[in-house]
C-alpha cells in the first residue's frame, strides 16, 4: 500500500530532485502540491510522486518545462495531436542542433589539424621543396585587389561579409591565389582570389576548383610579410630540378594572424603549379 501523501522532503529524497525544483514545478503548475490549512506545508499525492520520473524523461528528450506542461497534463484539445506536433517540432530542433554541432566539431578539428601541422613544421624546421599531387577541392572564393597588406588579406573583412551574405560558413586554412607569381615575388599590387573550404557544400556563394594537379610545395616559417623572399629560393629549386613554374602561385596559411600575433609561429605553404619542360622563355 502506497502512502497517501508525501512531504516535500520525502519527494526530494525518493525522486532525487531538489526541493527548490519541486517548489518551482509547483509554482508553474507542473507538479502541484496540497497545502494544509494549519501549517501550509506542501504535501504530494502518489500520483504527483509518479509525475517526477515522467518529467525527467521528457527533460532527457530535450523538452523545456513550458513545453512539457502543454501536453503532459492532457488539457490541450486532442492529446495525440498536440503531443505529436510537439514531438515533431522537437525533432526538427534537435536535427538543426545536431547539424550545428557537427559544423562546430568540423571547424575545431580543422583548426586542431593545422596546429599539429605547424608545430611539426616549426619543430623540424621543414623548408625543403617537394613536388606532389594536390588533391582537387572545391573552395568558396572572392576576387579582390591586393596592395601588399597580407594581414588584411588573410583576416579579410570583405570576404567575411561575403560569406555571411551567402548564408554559408567557412572552415580550415585561408588560401590566396595570386594571379602573377612574378608580381608576388616583387611585392607588386595584383589581383587575388581569397579561398576557403565551406561547411555547407550546398550553401550559397561561388565555387572554384583548386588543385587536381602536380604542384611544387615549400613551407615558409616566420613573418608572412617576408614570403616574397622565400620565392627566390623556391623558384630557383624548381628550375634546377627541370620543372617549369606556372605564371600564378597559391599560398595556404597553416598558422597566421587568426592563430597568434606572434609571427615567429606563422607558417604558410607556398604552392606553384609545375610541369616538365623548358622555362627559358618564362619571365619569373
Amino acid at each position: 500500500m502506497h502512502k497517501q501523501q508525501y512531504s516535500i522532503g520525502e519527494m526530494s529524497r525518493l525522486c532525487n530532485v531538489s526541493k527548490k525544483a519541486l517548489r518551482y514545478y509547483d509554482k508553474i503548475g507542473l507538479i502541484s502540491s496540497l497545502r494544509h490549512d494549519y501549517n501550509n506545508y506542501r504535501m504530494y499525492t502518489h500520483d504527483e510522486l509518479l509525475m517526477v520520473p515522467v518529467l525527467k524523461y521528457y527533460k532527457q528528450m530535450g523538452f523545456k518545462l513550458d513545453e512539457m506542461k502543454d501536453f503532459i497534463t492532457g488539457q490541450n484539445g486532442n492529446v495525440y495531436s498536440s503531443m505529436r506536433s510537439a514531438f515533431e517540432k522537437k525533432i526538427d530542433e534537435l536535427q538543426n542542433a545536431q547539424r550545428e554541432l557537427r559544423r562546430c566539431e568540423e571547424s575545431v578539428r580543422d583548426w586542431h589539424d593545422l596546429l599539429k601541422e605547424a608545430e611539426l613544421v616549426v619543430a623540424e624546421g621543414v623548408r625543403e621543396v617537394s613536388v606532389k599531387y594536390v588533391e582537387q577541392a572545391s573552395l568558396l572564393y572572392q576576387e579582390q585587389p591586393f596592395d601588399g597588406d597580407i594581414k588584411s588579406a588573410i583576416i579579410n573583412i570583405h570576404f567575411m561579409d561575403y560569406v555571411e551574405k551567402t548564408g554559408n560558413a567557412i572552415t580550415g586554412p585561408v588560401y590566396i591565389h595570386f594571379s602573377s607569381l612574378k608580381d608576388r615575388m616583387e611585392s607588386r599590387p595584383q589581383s587575388i582570389r581569397i579561398m576557403q573550404h565551406v561547411l555547407m557544400p550546398c550553401g550559397g556563394g561561388g565555387r572554384m576548383s583548386f588543385g587536381g594537379c602536380m604542384m611544387a610545395s615549400c613551407y615558409h616559417i616566420g613573418p608572412l610579410e617576408t614570403i616574397p623572399e622565400s620565392y627566390e629560393k623556391f623558384v630557383s629549386w624548381i628550375r634546377r630540378h627541370g620543372y617549369t613554374p606556372g605564371e600564378s602561385c597559391d599560398e595556404r596559411y597553416v598558422t597566421d594572424y587568426w592563430t597568434t600575433s606572434n609571427n615567429d609561429y606563422h607558417v604558410a605553404e607556398l604552392l606553384i603549379k609545375v610541369s616538365r619542360g623548358s622555362g627559358e622563355n618564362r619571365e619569373v
